[in-house]
């Protein structure tokens, strides 16, 4: 657009430069293009006219100079506006900075090592490597014009929260990507709320944009069988609006829906569409504590934390405790990471009360840190507050005791 604009002010000047070589010279570009020589006006001294000395010039030529120095001083003016013009965009290009060349990206790590790297998960790993074989064989016999057995990408995910349900979802997008059943292997989480308008007519339309969005890659719903609530018109209407989408878009688009392992299996067989479109489940077993505590470490590492073993030894038994409160519940991964921001919460706490702390400081996690005993300034002047009051309260007061009620001494003496 800029330089469109620098090429329209060149013009402009070329232009006022013709319109003032014009006025000057006549009609010199017209005319050299006619192939014709054009004539300069001539204000030579004619023989009429006094004899003074001085040169006589004609009342029409005079008009005629007149007129050209006029006109010729307008084409300047408007020459030299331009030529402004055109200095200040230059100028402005000038400012701008050359774009720097893109620093050359790592390559992509394969999502095959990905899923390799991930904790435990041993049984969704050869779950997926012998989809995924498969899905490649398959793609490769129809390929070579031969026929091919019908397979659905689509998934079931089963499993309780935080057992890496979507992040497995992600790399079967890029893997399908990687083997060519998906153009572009992109992953859109939605859940119902992401579906279901408040209005009539309108979940449809909030649906199929985010089945725009995925087109080319996976939706991923999670917690799918809030779709199918009882007398739920509205969750009908996405479920609808996606089987159709599954059908109209079978070679570049894939569902993967997840949810807890009961309500999952009910949802699915509460609809034939459903059941005949999604035949392929992957249960997400529970983390056991040596995969938790991993976790864990894992994340201390990736933030650059220290964990001393005596800590280290602490740490799994607040995982066990946790696991074993919440054992119908537990959330595995999430509730590790949970911990983790919990105790690097009370570490920044204990820091920023420190004058000068160092390097090594910032970086260790201490006993300490494990439980929320670093308090806030505010905190600890309402703790002192209460001490003193309780103090004053249970101080006992002594009371002077009139002469005749005091018990009587007893005198031992000695037989």
């Amino acid at each position: 657009m800029e330089r469109d604009k620098e090429l329209e002010t060149l013009k402009k000047i070329t232009n006022m430069q013709k319109d003032l070589l014009g006025s000057l010279y006549g009609d010199f570009f017209s005319a050299a293009g006619t192939g014709s020589k054009p004539e300069a006006p001539s204000f030579e001294p004619k023989s009429e006219g006094p004899k003074n000395g001085s040169v006589y010039i004609p009342p029409e030529d005079k008009k005629r100079a007149d007129e050209a120095k006029a006109q010729g001083q307008d084409a300047i003016t408007n020459a030299n506006d331009a030529l402004e013009e055109a200095k200040a965009l230059f100028a402005k290009d000038n400012n701008v900075k050359p774009a720097e060349p893109e620093e050359p990206k790592e390559p992509e790590e394969d999502p095959m090592e990905t899923l390799d790297k991930l904790i435990g998960l041993t049984t969704i790993k050869d779950d997926v490597k012998e989809l995924t074989a498969f899905v490649k064989v398959q793609k490769a016999r129809q390929e070579q014009g031969l026929k091919s057995v019908p397979v659905s990408l689509h998934l079931v995910f089963t499993g309780n929260p935080g057992t890496g349900k979507t992040t497995v979802a992600r790399i079967i997008a890029q893997i399908y990507k990687q083997i060519g059943v998906l153009s572009k292997g992109q992953l859109v989480e939605v859940d119902r709320s992401g579906l279901v308008a408040g209005y009539v007519g309108q979940t449809a339309i909030k649906t199929q944009e985010q089945i725009a969005k995925a087109k080319g890659g996976v939706l991923f719903i999670d917690e799918a069988y809030a779709l199918a609530q009882k007398d739920d018109a509205f969750g009908q209407e996405a479920i609808d609006t996606i089987l159709k989408a599954m059908e109209d878009n079978r070679d570049d688009f894939v569902v993967i829906v997840a949810g807890y392992t009961e309500p999952m299996k009910k949802f699915i067989d509460s609809n034939p569409g459903l059941k005949s479109r999604f035949n392929k489940y992957i249960e997400f077993p529970d983390y056991n504590i040596d995969e938790l505590e991993e976790i864990f470490n894992m994340n201390c590492k990736k933030y650059d934390y220290i964990v001393p073993e005596d800590v280290k030894h602490q740490i799994r038994a607040l995982i066990t405790a946790r696991k074993i409160e919440n054992i119908d519940n537990f959330a595995n991964a999430r509730e590790v990471r949970n911990l983790f921001e919990e105790i690097i919460t009370n570490q920044a706490r204990r820091i920023a009360a420190m004058e000068n702390p160092s390097e090594e400081d910032m970086m260790t996690i201490l006993l300490e840190d494990l439980t929320d005993t670093v308090k806030k300034p505010e905190e600890e002047k309402k703790e002192e507050e209460t001490s003193t009051e309780h103090a004053a309260e249970e101080t006992p007061v002594e009371e002077d005791v009139p002469a005749e009620e005091a018990e009587p001494s007893v005198e031992v003496t000695e037989e």
